[in-house]
C-alpha cells in the first residue's frame, strides 16, 4: 500500500513530552524510542510546506486527573514546568507549525488534541482532508485524537512505527490499534508513503 502525501495532508504529533518519557513523572515506555521516525515524518510535511501540529497536555497543578484531585494519574505535564516541554530532540519547524495544548482547565480531562482546543479549526482552515497522527500514547491520548478526527469527518493514517502505548492492561495497544482501524482509520510506515 503506498499513500502519496498531498496539499489536503496535515501531520499531528501528540504528547511527545519529558514527563511522557523514560525518566518523566508518567512514562511510555519506550516513548523515546519513536522521536527519530516522527522526525522523519515532520521533515517529509516540512519538505511539502504542510502544516505540522504537536499536541500537549498543558495542566494546571490542580488538574482533574491527578490522583490528588480525583484522577488515576500522577501529576504531570504542568504548565511551564520542565517535564511539560517537548522531547529536547524533537524537530519543531520553524514554519507552518502550531502547538495544540489541551488539559488546560482544572475540572477538563482532555485525551484528544480536539477536546476544548482550536484544532478542528485550524485544519478546516487550511482545506486539510486527511490527518496522519503519532506519539505517545497509542491507548490513550492518540487514540482518542484518531477517534475524534474521524468523528469529525477527517481521514485518519495512523503512523504505527511512530507511536508508542502504555499498556495499562496488556494488549491496550494492540487493542487501541484495533478500535481505530474498526472506526476507519488506516495504518501505515514510514516505507509506505510517497511524496
Amino acid at each position: 500500500m503506498k499513500i502519496k502525501v498531498t496539499e489536503k495532508d496535515a501531520l499531528i504529533v501528540v504528547d511527545m513530552q519529558k514527563d511522557f518519557m523514560p525518566g518523566g513523572s508518567l512514562p511510555v515506555p519506550e516513548g523515546d524510542s519513536i522521536v527519530s521516525v516522527l522526525n522523519e515524518y515532520i521533515s517529509i510535511f516540512e519538505g511539502k510546506n504542510l502544516p505540522v501540529f504537536f499536541t500537549r497536555d498543558w495542566h494546571p497543578p490542580n488538574h482533574i486527573s491527578f490522583k490528588g484531585h480525583g484522577g488515576i494519574w500522577p501529576p504531570h505535564c504542568v504548565q511551564e514546568t520542565e517535564g511539560a516541554k517537548f522531547h529536547s530532540e524533537l524537530k519543531i519547524p520553524v514554519d507552518n507549525k502550531f502547538i495544540i495544548s489541551k488539559g488546560t482547565s482544572p475540572d477538563f480531562d482532555a485525551y484528544s488534541g480536539f477536546q476544548g482546543t482550536v484544532l478542528e479549526n485550524l485544519l478546516r482552515e487550511r482545506g486539510i482532508k486527511r490527518v496522519f497522527v503519532g506519539g505517545v500514547a497509542t491507548d490513550y491520548c492518540v487514540k482518542n485524537t484518531v477517534i475524534g478526527a474521524l468523528n469529525l469527518g477527517f481521514a485518519v493514517v495512523v503512523l504505527s512505527d511512530a507511536v508508542k502505548g502504555v499498556d495499562v492492561k496488556p494488549g491496550d495497544s494492540e487493542r487501541a490499534l484495533e478500535s481505530m482501524l474498526l472506526m476507519g482509520a488506516v495504518i501505515a510506515e514510514l516505507k509506505d508513503l510517497t511524496i
